[in-house]
């Protein structure tokens, strides 16, 4: 696709309960365009790799959870607030729906990891992580502790004006649902929360082993940062394609 012309650029109301309430804080976008063939592999049946003008997309997005929970009985105590750095792959299925697929999300909480990965097969991993911030400029650190311990992750934006994103950001960042694979099934996992607001960062350091220890290759150059303050999202109820 060429333009976002019928896409669902707001998203779609949930059907069913709130299952998961949070909140995603002081978020960092950094994208770079991959192979679609190179990483058709890692796609889980009945979905595919998502394409913008031929092209699709790894994204390396950090941010502070906060105040997450069950459905509407509000925040989980000390649990419900972690960092968390994932990488991800841009989806869509044989429905249309247009999601996210991780590959891999480290998060700074240990107690999650197992709870995630058996509840929803999302690949969690546990990693010291943090974030600190002095004036304009906001640091991201990481190093994975288990399982495959090793890899790191750095990133340094200088954090600028807010900025109305281009068509391309919008579809890397109006994703509505993931898809992920439990018990040998592929499911649809939808979520609804605002647009982003969004702005401009400069990359002052970008080192990073998290994407390449995904199994992934960047084919070209990295997009433009780009930074939020964050968004309130919920989650509903997975289904089997």
């Amino acid at each position: 696709m060429t333009a976002l012309e019928g896409y669902p650029v707001d998203a779609p109301a949930l059907r069913g309960p709130v299952v998961f309430d949070q909140r995603w804080c002081d978020a960092a976008f950094l994208h770079w365009p991959v192979a679609a063939d190179e990483v058709r592999r890692l796609f889980p049946a009945g979905t595919r790799p998502d394409v913008f003008d031929g092209r699709t997309y790894v994204g390396l997005v950090a941010f502070a959870m906060r105040s997450a929970g069950f459905g509407r009985l509000g925040a989980v105590p000390y649990f419900g607030s972690f960092l968390e750095t994932n990488v991800r792959l841009y989806s869509v299925d044989d429905a249309g729906r247009h999601g996210v697929l991780f590959r891999t999300l480290d998060a700074s909480r240990l107690a999650i990891v197992p709870f995630a990965r058996a509840l929803v097969g999302v690949p969690y991993v546990w990693s010291r992580l943090s974030c600190t911030r002095e004036g304009a400029r906001i640091d991201y650190g990481g190093r994975r502790r288990w399982p495959g311990r090793g890899p790191t992750s750095r990133v340094v934006l200088e954090v600028g004006e807010a900025v109305e994103p281009t068509p391309l950001e919008t579809w890397l960042t109006a994703r509505w649902g993931l898809h992920s694979r439990v018990l040998g099934r592929t499911w649809w996992t939808p979520n609804q929360h605002p647009s982003w607001p969004l702005r401009e960062a400069r990359a002052v350091r970008v080192e990073d082993q998290f994407v390449s220890a995904a199994g992934i290759r960047a084919a070209g150059q990295m997009l433009r940062p780009l930074f939020s303050p964050g968004v309130r999202t919920q989650f509903g109820v997975p289904r089997p394609l």
